[in-house]
């Protein structure tokens, strides 16, 4: 079976897709299915054939998988990456999700009311951001916008009338600004007639549909009034459906008006939302790509160091630099090397900028050229520092922080604790110097003498906080001389790798006898014990019942231990069962036992949406104290793991909420808990994993989360905005605080990464139960580079400041886009001397690439396709002109050039010298290029329907069409050039003007049931 052939197998299993609004199977009628259905179809398809172009590019064989996510990571030999796909497919539907809890009435964002025009700005907008924000390698924001222009794209094929003017593919011009979507109806049009009671099917006017005129339902929740003779929206919401034309034309389950051509629309929903990723691909290159699906060939997460750059740090950084290069050294080019390299600088004023890298060259290059230098006064910025690597880094990131001074910045503290619920993210202080005297200038002794006893009064505290951070994330604050920090970090960052899993974290301050157990199942492997406090004591017994205590080093449960500072660690002799650590001290420390598994989770709370849909939504902060709430598990890593208890557990030990839990399938399950505890809690999981055999029975596995959780009576909310913000203009924020707690004086704070000027009210005043809103008024200055990210967190604190809640929203910084026309590939030559003997034979092609008048100018030139070698230069004297040369072996007889303009516009120009099949006439002057567009027909294995057009400056154009028939082998038959013209409508998926990407025409064709491609219907 064909490649093609076997991805088009796979969609066929896919069945049909809706468009309800319920969250990951919760609630999901049988016989529909969701916007989140066709986001994650479409991401497992374009994220397969990134993949396989990059496997295909390292002459590697790549089998077409399941369409599930663990097994496309594992096609992808990304298999440490299944937890952080899941993520960012989770958040991607989340975003989708959103757009119909906040703009349920915005009839632009649904294409309602016929707002075509409007709703495909929305989309070419968000596009443009999306673009820029990829380019820049600000992945979560891409996602974020990414999520909510897929919305708007799959409900045109539900709300509007493509589908019944019986339209065979998308309509790709609603990714292109200055195109046309078609014969919008005119307002004052008639388009509808009344349903015959319930039946809607004939309900659009038959001259609309023959004219190829483009229409929508109309719909409003509180009037019933809508334009003499228009169609309705339909279904239970819109009140105009009681409107003479009665009825509707939404497509959004197989129940609703147009519910018999559910599944044609729904399906063409995929194919639309898949090729508005393909043109992200294109823009973005594959790598990129697989990056902003949170995939990578070794480890998912990013290595990250936030670093005090302060005179006294010069033994730090040199041991930070030694650590970088052994990490460099011995995991690139394995499955644990990161996928991503940080780099936060700080000091006292400044701090930053972040660097943000997959070379781990350029991040080497980074850490030497630090060095340690000023720091007039005690503190520093760390907190500072701190905060950009949390919303530069990729959520569930491990960041190692490396200060010998207290904080500076201590007014950050509830905005950083904010930032690591929120990302999940793990920071490791590693602190040198704290807890004695480090000099940063000379003075005399008296003065010396003073400092020393205004530190002595700032020690506990200034450790305290960093505890206290380190505690909430998951993480540890690790003591030590700077003797002693090389052993220290090298121990910590060799240990870091995206399948390590947290079996227990606990911490006690005072320590106090104890009795604490985790279980270890067959997955685990590598289990290692992390111990930080001074004059710790326990015994340690494994599930056997041997024990052994702390005071041993070696024994028959511990193969190796390392002690440094208040930093201890145990690596265990791997036994599945029940193990117990029994504390006996009263000193106060943090256990952590982590270990080496593909099974892991993720976890979600839930609460029932404001909006009038009802349904639950994820909470983006924190959740209610004192009430009952429901938890969303997903287990990753394994297809045959189930859940079958969920705790939340109090981080003091003295109690736990235990939940009912239920199946949702597709690796989720839903946790209901009668109450949600007031104190600080983590969750942990526990369940049982068959290993995909029913032959061995299954075994129990148990989880714990990293990042501790805190509920609140506060709740912060913001409704979304269009998440970008212009150079030089202000934008404002709006935002709700509600409690459910005592009433008074709220004090508010609004802080962003980026220092960006903003304003807000200091205070806000509610009574209890009541809500109050405001706004943060936040501006980019006009300089600011498009594709800039900017956190933004607005933080509400009750009276007393015991209780506080938060809202962190991201925009992206964007100029405003004025090119959507992709450039232009024209053909110079195409040389060959091709022989029956290829590796003995060249070829060689020239071309000429543009961007046209007033384009933003051609950013790079790529190959997709092909295995030669690709230079490019700039044409003398006219910098608008990129010439391009490739040259290849006869053996590699194709190239795909793709070519990208600095707004992310993509044209991709396919090139091949094979043999010619069909009857051809040519002049003997001129060498042969052929055009060609390639679908595939339900009834044979491959057809190829080649067109042509010829610029005045092209050498001869043959135009060749063949036929296979189902018994033959596949035949190539053409080459490809780029026409410069742009379509006035767009009968291809691609956004190139060139040919369709074989996979989308494949999922149109054997989906939807097209025999060939013709025109869409736009006239």
């Amino acid at each position: 079976m064909s490649g093609l052939a076997a991805l088009c197998f796979l969609l066929l299993q896919t069945g049909a897709f809706g468009f309800e609004v319920y969250f990951a199977g919760v609630g999901l009628p049988s016989s529909s299915f969701t916007h989140e259905d066709i986001t994650q179809i479409a991401i497992l398809n374009a994220t397969v054939q990134a993949c396989r172009t990059l496997a295909l590019a390292e002459g590697k064989d790549f089998t077409f998988p399941p369409l599930t996510a663990d097994s496309v990571v594992a096609a992808c030999e990304a298999s440490k990456s299944s937890k952080s796909f899941r993520k960012v497919i989770q958040f991607i539907q989340k975003k989708n999700r959103r757009t119909d809890y906040w703009y349920l009435l915005s009839a632009r964002h649904h294409f309602d009311d016929e707002r075509f025009l409007e709703g495909r700005k929305l989309i070419t907008e968000g596009l443009s951001a999306v673009k820029a924000s990829i380019k820049r390698e600000n992945f979560v924001t891409a996602r974020e916008k990414l999520g909510r222009i897929l919305h708007t794209l799959q409900d045109f094929y539900s709300h509007s009338n493509w589908v019944e003017m019986e339209n065979q593919l998308p309509n790709s011009n609603l990714l292109r600004e200055g195109t046309r979507i078609g014969n919008i109806a005119a307002e004052s049009r008639a388009t509808c007639r009344n349903c015959d009671g319930d039946d809607c099917r004939n309900n659009i006017l038959e001259d609309i549909l023959q004219e190829k005129i483009l229409i929508s339902g109309y719909f409003a929740l509180f009037s019933s009034s809508k334009p003499e003779g228009k169609c309705s929206h339909g279904g239970k919401w819109d009140r105009t459906r009681w409107t003479e034309p009665k009825g509707g034309i939404n497509k959004d389950t197989i129940d609703s008006n147009h519910g018999h051509l559910h599944m044609t629309a729904a399906n063409m929903a995929v194919a639309a939302s898949s090729q508005l990723l393909e043109d992200i691909r294109g823009a973005a290159g594959d790598k990129a790509f697989l990056q902003l699906m949170g995939i990578s060939k070794g480890s998912s997460k990013a290595l990250c160091f936030v670093i005090d750059t302060t005179g006294s740090m010069s033994d730090d950084i040199d041991a930070v630099r030694k650590v970088t290069s052994s990490i460099i050294n011995n995991k690139v080019g394995t499955e644990d090397e990161p996928s991503l390299y940080i780099l936060v600088p700080f000091n006292d004023p400044d701090f930053g900028p972040l660097v943000k890298t997959t070379d781990p060259n350029v991040f080497k290059n980074a850490i030497n050229s630090l060095s340690a230098t000023g720091g007039g006064d005690f503190p520093e910025m760390s907190l500072s520092g701190l905060r950009l690597a949390l919303t530069g880094a990729p959520p569930e990131s491990e960041i190692f922080l490396f200060t010998d001074a207290p904080a500076k910045d201590t007014y950050l503290r509830s905005t950083v604790i904010a930032l690591i619920e929120r990302t999940k993210s793990v920071v490791n202080f590693m602190i040198t110097g704290i807890l004695g005297f480090r000099r940063r200038r000379q003075v005399s002794d008296s003065e010396q003498q003073q400092q020393q006893q205004q530190q002595s009064r700032m020690v506990v505290s200034d450790a305290t906080l960093y505890r206290d951070l380190a505690q909430v994330s998951g993480g540890l604050a690790i003591e030590v001389t700077k003797s002693e920090l090389p052993v220290a970090t090298s121990i910590i960052t060799e240990s870091s790798t995206s399948s390590l899993v947290t079996l227990l974290q606990a911490t006690r301050n005072p320590g106090k006898a104890e009795n604490l157990t985790f279980s270890v199942d067959e997955s685990v492997r590598d289990v290692t014990v992390y111990i930080t406090g001074t004059s710790t004591t326990f015994t340690l017994t494994n599930p056997s019942g041997v024990s052994q205590e702390s005071t041993s080093t070696t024994g028959p449960l511990i193969t190796a231990s390392q002690s440094v500072g208040n930093f201890k660690t145990l690596q265990l002799k791997t036994q599945t069962g029940l193990w117990e650590i029994k504390f006996v001290t009263t000193n106060p420390y943090i256990l952590k036992v982590v270990g080496v598994s593909a099974i892991d989770f993720l976890f979600d709370f839930l609460e029932v949406s404001q909006g009038p849909l009802g349904g639950l939504d994820v909470i983006d902060n924190r959740p209610r104290a004192g009430v009952n709430g429901s938890l969303l598990v997903t287990v990753t890593g394994s297809e045959t793991a189930t859940v079958t208890e969920v705790f939340l557990v109090e981080s003091s030990g003295l109690r736990q909420v235990n939940g009912s839990v239920e199946a949702q399938g597709g690796g989720n399950f839903l946790a209901q808990f009668d109450r949600i505890p007031a104190e600080e809690f983590v969750v942990l999981v526990k369940g049982q994993n068959n290993n995909g055999s029913q032959r061995v029975s299954a075994v129990s596995y148990q989880r714990q989360s990293t990042t501790s959780i805190r509920a609140s009576t506060v709740t912060v909310s913001s409704p979304a905005t269009t998440g970008v913000l212009e150079p030089g203009t202000p934008l404002s924020v709006s935002f709700f605080v509600t409690t459910s707690g005592a009433g008074g004086t709220f004090s508010i704070r609004a802080t962003n990464d980026q220092n960006f000027d903003s304003s807000f009210p200091s205070s806000l005043i509610l009574v209890t139960g009541s809500s109050a809103n405001e706004t943060v008024n936040i501006t980019a200055p006009s300089n600011t580079p498009s594709g800039t990210e900017v956190t933004l967190t607005i933080e509400a604190e009750a009276p007393g400041g015991a209780d506080t809640n938060y809202v962190v929203l991201r925009f992206t910084v964007l100029k405003p886009v004025t090119d959507f026309t992709p450039p232009v590939c024209q053909n110079v030559s195409l040389q060959s001397n091709c022989s029956d003997f290829c590796s003995s034979s060249m070829w060689e092609l020239s071309v000429q690439v543009t961007d046209g008048d007033g384009g933003s100018g051609v950013d790079r030139v790529s190959f997709r396709q092909g295995n030669g070698t690709l230079n490019t230069s700039l044409a003398a004297g006219n910098d608008t002109i990129t010439l391009v040369s490739y040259n290849s072996s006869c053996c590699s007889p194709d190239v795909e050039l793709l070519v990208v303009d600095e707004v992310g516009n993509v044209a991709t120009c396919f090139y091949s010298i094979r043999r010619i099949i069909s009857a051809t006439t040519q002049s003997p002057s001129s060498p042969t290029v052929i055009v060609s567009t390639t679908t595939q027909s339900p009834s044979s294995p491959t057809v190829i329907v080649s067109t042509t057009t010829q610029s005045p400056s092209s050498p001869t154009v043959i135009v060749s069409t063949t036929t296979q028939s189902p018994s033959s082998p596949t035949v190539i038959v053409s080459t490809t050039t780029q026409s410069p013209e742009l379509p006035s409508a767009a009968p291809v998926v691609s956004l190139s003007t060139t040919a369709v990407p074989s996979f989308l025409l494949c999922f149109c064709i054997t989906i939807i049931g097209l025999n060939v491609m013709f025109e869409m219907g736009i006239n």
